[in-house]
């Protein structure tokens, strides 16, 4: 018993001159054993299939998110009004970040650390950039972000909260650069905060602007958090893994 190690054989000598009873206790311990490692490797096999199968509907999602973005790029560049390429492009945006989160995730899987938001961001800020209106092809994102682990639900919330206010920011004030910045605030915590001079919270408030504040006020509960809105700068905390 002292020389056996898991996974391996289980020989229980046969002595000589024994009771049947501890012949019958010795052979009881191996059986249980057998069955132990023989659970083992099952439970093992079939989170391994589980792991395959989970990888394998990432990448479908991804790949299918990609092909409806490229569809509505090339829908967007035949649409025949400015209103029609404008709503093409804004779905496209956030179909976009949406892919991006899933490419992020399917990286990270076999880590089990959940998606790391600094390459998932900085990612969506080159995205954004690449697909801003004529207008602000010289729109700058500033990035200060820390390096920090989230889960995908909350991912999926930041990104989409990262768009809408650099889409609001790149419609409405597009020479001026929008700031990004995720610092790490506790163990399990972390302050997202963006800076635009767009971002003006008691101003007079037409209909886009009503949605808009509507909008980025829903996906910060998402996150459990409440969005600070101060003059020039919107901020909300959000949860974290721990750092290693």
């Amino acid at each position: 018993v002292l020389d056996y190690e898991p996974g391996g054989r289980l020989d229980l000598p046969r002595q000589v001159g024994p009771s049947e009873e501890i012949q019958e206790l010795r052979n009881a311990f191996a059986r249980a054993v057998a069955r132990v490692e023989e659970s083992d490797a099952e439970m093992a096999g079939a989170l391994e299939g589980q792991r395959r199968l989970v990888r394998e509907v990432h990448h479908r999602v991804k790949n299918n998110l990609q092909v409806v973005a490229s569809l509505l790029n090339i829908h967007g560049r035949s649409a025949t009004t400015p209103e029609a390429r404008s709503a093409y492009a804004g779905i496209s945006r956030r179909v976009g970040a949406l892919s991006i989160v899933h490419r992020n995730h399917f990286a990270e899987m076999e880590e089990n650390r959940g998606i790391a938001l600094r390459p998932l961001l900085t990612e969506l800020a080159a995205e954004l950039r690449a697909g801003a209106p004529e207008a602000a092809r010289s729109f700058r994102i500033d990035l200060d972000l820390d390096s920090v682990n989230t889960t995908q639900d909350v991912a999926v919330a930041v990104a989409f909260l990262i768009t809408e206010i650099v889409e609001f920011a790149m419609l409405h004030q597009p020479d001026d650069p929008v700031e990004i910045s995720l610092r790490r605030t506790s163990e399990l915590t972390a302050r997202l905060a963006l800076r635009s001079r767009v971002l003006v919270p008691d101003e007079d408030e037409t209909s886009e602007k009503i949605q808009f504040e509507r909008i980025v006020g829903g996906l910060a509960k998402q996150l459990r958090s409440t969005l600070d809105r101060k003059l020039g700068g919107y901020s909300v905390d959000l949860p974290v893994f721990p750092p290693l």
